[in-house]
């Protein structure tokens, strides 16, 4: 790892988001895997990030309502930022937190619906997010394969001590990821030695791929959704399985739903049919069930979702412990 550096200079931005917003469900996500470059409590949320080669770290104020919302960002960095460059910033996270997202009809359509009527009352305004970059969320999503969360939770703090640096600010001291150019092709020995497996190959190419610009999310935010599909599918390691948390969380597409995983088709069995997750109900019947929400099938699940996990932070769900895999 890299020495520590403390951010001390800086700057404030404000975010207004549209209304109806709720802070906390939008900014804190229970079912996503922990990772030491975030930190949440209610009605605040730090991160770090690398936007365009500079070094931040973030403290999001809640400092709006429901139907008036506003966001205070601090912005931390160890070198003067421009206006212009503030104003890149924030408009990068008002696309990584969906900030400016119309719900009106997806609100109307929820209303005719007994699951997600009473969800979308308890959530009303919550946003679909995912903090970091592209390749950031790649990234976590390889260590995260055929392992558990905590050895997941191992992997990248392996790659954080190695490759990443540790930011100190406003009282916090969070990681922060690398550029892609930090880890290459031959550093694939060095990530077998920190026992990642398999995985060490996929991210050094992944990361080669990023470093030749063989992949550029922001032109890929542009393309047209079957483009999208075949630029996701052509990087190393990535599956049919993967673009669909890609084509959702990162690219925006609220009705792309086309596979589920196991592990998922036993939670929606469940919340969806009642059914045994260790008998669930098929894939096939599952997404024929999704269409009724049209344009918004995976918005939709997402709500019903995150409701499940935001439970399980004040409660014993017994079904849903057996299927998580510590």
């Amino acid at each position: 790892m890299r020495n520590n550096i403390k951010l001390k200079l800086v700057n404030t931005i404000q975010l207004t988001p549209t209304s109806p917003f709720d802070f906390d469900s939008t900014f804190h996500k229970p079912d996503h895997f922990p990772t030491k470059d975030t930190k949440w409590k209610p009605g605040k949320r730090w991160q770090t990030m690398l936007w365009k080669e500079k070094r931040l770290g973030l403290i999001f104020n809640n400092i709006g309502t429901l139907n008036k919302p506003r966001i205070s960002v601090y912005v931390y960095s160890d070198q003067k930022l421009s206006k212009v460059y503030l104003n890149t910033l924030e408009k990068e996270l008002e696309w990584r937190y969906n900030l400016k997202l119309d719900l009106t009809q997806f609100n109307n359509l929820a209303k005719k619906d007994k699951h997600l009527n009473p969800v979308v009352k308890r959530f009303e305004g919550m946003r679909p997010m995912h903090p970091g970059s592209l390749y950031e969320f790649l990234v976590i999503t390889i260590v995260l394969q055929n392992a558990t969360v905590k050895r997941s939770a191992y992997m990248l703090q392996a790659l954080f001590d190695n490759y990443g640096t540790l930011f100190e600010y406003g009282r916090v001291k969070l990681f922060s990821f690398w550029e892609p150019k930090d880890i290459g092709l031959k550093d694939e020995q060095k990530l077998r030695d920190l026992k990642l497996g398999y995985r060490a190959k996929s991210i050094t190419r992944l990361s080669d791929q990023f470093t030749k610009g063989k992949i550029n999310e922001d032109s890929l935010r542009s393309q047209s959704q079957t483009k999208q599909e075949e630029e996701l599918l052509s990087i190393y390691g990535v599956g049919p399985a993967s673009v669909g948390y890609l084509m959702f969380e990162v690219f925006h597409h609220w009705d792309y739903l086309k596979t589920i995983s196991p592990w998922e088709q036993k939670i929606y069995s469940k919340l969806f049919f009642d059914k045994d997750p260790e008998n669930p109900v098929s894939e096939s019947k599952l997404l024929k069930h999704f269409e009724k929400y049209d344009n918004y099938r995976q918005l939709a699940v997402h709500y019903i979702w995150e409701d499940l996990w935001w439970k399980r932070k004040h409660e014993h769900i017994p079904w849903l412990e057996k299927l998580i895999r510590l």
